[in-house]
């Protein structure tokens, strides 16, 4: 039985730099310093660690720059902390590497021309994919640019070779077994998009969680992640269920117009009503009551795409990555 091959992140652990100082050295790249040099080479050796030949190859004929490609043309889409904790993440690994960074908003037509324009002059070595919806045309176009494609989160039609996603049908699960541990019994959800993988397992989540408990499942309303979705959905929700006494909202977005409803309507939260959102971005902290959430580590979901990339764009052939939640109590619940 033969010995499974050294991988770049146990160079990169031997040598004590970071994985991209290690893709840099063994591609023969620039801006490496003697010292960090030497300390792969001499991991490399110890190892006996091969890169990849075909990688190697095609190495020289790499422009040094990746694409992160957004299916949306939202103009606000930056006021959307979600966004803007990925592209933290993605940037931070970014900086350890020598690649440029293109972003592309690709849910429109010229989006997506503008990407095609990209990937067929060879103008990007590889591609991470953000808010892929069922059927979106962007799936297609960088499956016809012929780079690694590296998905945030799965797609509704068959899992990609290569993603980090986080557990949501687990999260939300736990969002509403800690509502019913509370005494919760008439609880709702307002879902995200269900065209998407995230909106989705999110709302198994919530069906499992209640068929498992024995009550009711048909409290539904279905939103778009956004705060006015939120806010429209959690309105037709009391409108349609006036005894609704707890709420899981599929986005902390969602959530933020699902309280000003309540407030609205004259709910107190969490005495009427308990409301727990999903995410943990930095609006939950800061919402009237604080926002109890499902906290799913988005900094690093952005980190964990880029650091998968340059693993594959150095040869390897890295697995799918599942990352986890955990429930963040506050005041609304």
């Amino acid at each position: 039985m033969t010995s499974r091959p050294p991988t770049l992140d146990e160079v990169a652990l031997r040598a004590g730099v970071s994985v991209g100082t290690v893709s840099r050295v063994i591609n023969n790249r620039r801006h490496v310093s003697q010292k960090a040099r030497q300390a792969v080479e001499s991991a490399v050796a110890e190892l006996g660690y091969v890169p990849n030949v075909a990688a190697r190859s095609l190495a020289s004929q790499r422009r040094g720059a990746v694409v992160l490609a957004i299916s949306s043309d939202d103009p606000a889409l930056f006021a959307n902390l979600f966004f803007a904790e990925v592209i933290t993440g993605v940037n931070a690994v970014m900086e350890e590497t020598d690649l440029e960074l293109l972003l592309i908003l690709a849910a429109s037509e010229r989006g997506r021309d503008r990407l095609t324009r990209i990937l067929q002059s060879r103008g990007a070595d590889g591609v991470m994919l953000l808010a892929l919806r069922e059927n979106d045309p962007l799936a297609k176009v960088v499956e016809a640019g012929n780079v690694p494609v590296v998905h945030g989160g799965r797609s509704l039609e068959r899992p990609p070779r290569w993603y980090v996603d986080a557990d949501n049908r687990g999260g939300a699960r736990e969002a509403v077994e800690y509502l019913i541990a509370m005494g919760r019994r008439a609880i709702g959800t307002v879902t995200g998009p269900l065209d998407m993988h995230a909106g989705v397992s999110r709302y198994l989540g919530f069906r499992e969680a209640v068929a498992l408990a024995g009550l009711a499942d048909h409290r539904v309303a279905h939103g778009d992640f956004s705060e006015l979705g939120g806010a429209t959905a959690t309105a037709r929700l009391l409108d349609e269920h006036p005894d609704l006494d707890a709420v899981f909202v599929a986005s902390d977005a969602m959530a933020a117009g699902a309280l000003h409803v309540l407030r609205e309507r004259g709910r107190s939260v969490p005495g009427d009503v308990a409301v727990v959102g999903f995410n943990d971005i930095l609006t939950a902290r800061h919402t009237q009551p604080a926002l109890t959430t499902i906290r799913q580590p988005i900094v690093a979901l952005g980190s964990e795409m880029t650091r998968m990339l340059v693993r594959v764009l150095a040869g390897e052939e890295p697995t799918p990555l599942i990352l986890p939640t955990e429930l963040v109590i506050r005041e609304s619940a």
